[in-house]
């Protein structure tokens, strides 16, 4: 294995060992394309993972600046030569993908990609993803930036021991991938318990309710005889607890049935899950929303989700004694905003902490759908936590 600045045993154990320390999806998927394309001196690579919906759940380049994949627009499709890699779990490497007769185009601001090295990533018989190279890189005078144009000499710039290499690469990183898939189910069980402390809390919640509306009845029963006016302010009392009772059973079923952003949309369920989480805990949680329009079903999750970890987040580990959260309209898309005035921490040294407080799974999700998240906070002054996404 001698093409590519990094080629050899080193290099792979070098970008197997890099895939290793991830345990979030992105970060693996990122990891895994990086990897591949400077491992095998490639322009362009890319990893797409599936959805059941003709489209992907993930899709990550490397290669592309920021502006560019921007400008290319959504998501591709599962089409052309990308459904082949992902339907018959097959190699492909082409001499040039676009005189392929399953090449459909891409969009304008599209990267020009012409010899082609694309496998399957496969957990068993499930494909899981599809990994590939664009245009091979060749070394001029010391310095491998320029393609090597294989258009012209009639051949894929990417060898068999290439796509070898690259299989090596693809079969680890399933590995990588699917413990990255059972790290994040690990962390949506620990969500699922805290959803139980919660259910027990508002449980302790309403039970002490009750227990006082029977206190007040039996005062009540003893003073009817002897000091009716008493007796009359004691039920009136009753029937004050008895609707605070119920209005803490209705918020306990609402709050532990799962959240229906497909019935109730964003705004309503949010709202319904901080007037539970301002009842069952000290801080004072609000919520507002102005202007707010309807947006894609992955978008309005994507905000959803982001909420519930930064609230996490803030009643768990800030201290706060109040919580603001808001969605409001911006331009044709929305705005999320989670701030509290709690202990807050130095974002610049946040590496370790970042992860431990679920900032990269925000951001993550965040960029998942087209937005961006930043975080602003100061030792001693809280946390603002804020995620934009475009409309749809």
């Amino acid at each position: 294995m001698s093409q590519g600045p990094r080629s050899g045993l080193a290099a792979v154990s070098s970008a197997l060992l890099a895939m290793s320390r991830h345990l979030e999806v992105r970060d693996v998927l990122k990891t895994i394309v990086s990897s591949a394309r400077e491992l095998l001196d490639a322009q362009y690579a890319a990893l797409g993972v599936p959805d059941d919906h003709g489209g992907f759940a993930q899709f990550v380049v490397d290669g592309v600046s920021d502006a560019q994949w921007k400008a290319i627009g959504p998501l591709p499709r599962q089409h052309g030569i990308l459904a082949s890699m992902l339907h018959e779990a097959r190699p492909e490497r082409l001499a040039d993908v676009r005189k392929d007769p399953r090449f459909e185009g891409w969009p304008s601001a599209h990267p020009d990609l012409v010899d082609f090295l694309g496998l399957p990533i496969r957990d068993g018989d499930e494909v899981i993803g599809a990994l590939f190279l664009a245009n091979k890189l060749h070394s001029v005078g010391g310095n491998p930036a320029l393609p090597a144009r294989p258009e012209r000499e009639g051949r894929c710039g990417f060898t068999e021991e290439d796509q070898e290499l690259l299989a090596i690469l693809a079969q680890h990183a399933a590995i990588a991938l699917t413990n990255a898939r059972l790290y994040e189910r690990s962390r949506e069980l620990t969500i699922a318990e805290e959803r139980s402390r919660l259910a027990h809390e508002l449980h302790d919640a309403v039970s002490q309710k009750l227990f006082s509306l029977r206190l007040t009845a039996q005062a009540a029963a003893a003073l009817v005889d002897r000091d009716p006016a008493r007796a009359k302010g004691e039920l009136q009392q009753v029937a004050t607890l008895a609707a605070e009772a119920a209005d803490e059973l209705r918020a306990a079923v609402v709050e532990l049935r799962p959240a229906a952003l497909d019935e109730d949309g964003l705004v309503a369920t949010l709202r319904t899950q901080i007037q539970v989480l301002d009842r069952a805990h000290t801080a004072r949680v609000t919520f507002t929303s102005n202007g707010f329009r309807a947006l894609p079903a992955a978008q309005e999750e994507a905000l959803l989700r982001v909420a519930q970890e930064a609230l996490h987040n803030a009643l768990r580990h800030s201290g706060a004694g109040h919580v603001a959260v808001s969605v409001d309209r911006r331009g044709g898309g929305a705005v999320l905003r989670v701030s509290d005035d709690g202990s807050g921490f130095d974002p610049k040294a946040v590496r370790h902490a970042g992860r431990h407080l679920g900032l990269v799974s925000m951001r993550d999700r965040a960029s998942g759908v087209g937005g961006t998240l930043t975080v602003e906070s100061v030792p001693g002054k809280g946390t603002t936590i804020e995620m934009e996404v475009p409309g749809g």
